[in-house]
């Protein structure tokens, strides 16, 4: 399994541990280029999640689809060996922030 397929997989038992739905979208040329790996909806929130392996960058295009998200009140994070361990902390802490808001 490479570094991002074990990011991901760790990704994807958060999101299960949260109960979210979630879905790893295949482009390869049959969809759009760029979308997140891993696109989520928690509680009614959009969340669009890019995996990345030791510390690696967003393609400009991956940056631009999780820009799109934040502009149009989603939620996108950028997730890799570091951080992974605090996504669930992050996913409740952006639900919470928004229901105090409201």
């Amino acid at each position: 399994m490479t570094p991002e397929a074990k990011v991901k997989k760790k990704v994807k038992i958060i999101l299960d541990n949260l109960g979210a739905y979630h879905i790893s979208p295949m482009t390869g040329g049959y969809g759009n280029s760029g979308v997140p790996d891993i696109v989520a909806c928690y509680e009614g929130y959009f969340l669009g999640i890019e995996c990345k392996a030791n510390g690696g960058k967003p393609t400009l295009l991956q940056k631009n689809n999780l820009e799109r998200i934040a502009s149009t009140g989603g939620y996108s994070v950028i997730v890799d060996e570091s951080n992974v361990n605090q996504l669930m902390e992050l996913i409740q802490s952006w639900v919470n922030t928004v229901k105090i808001r409201t």
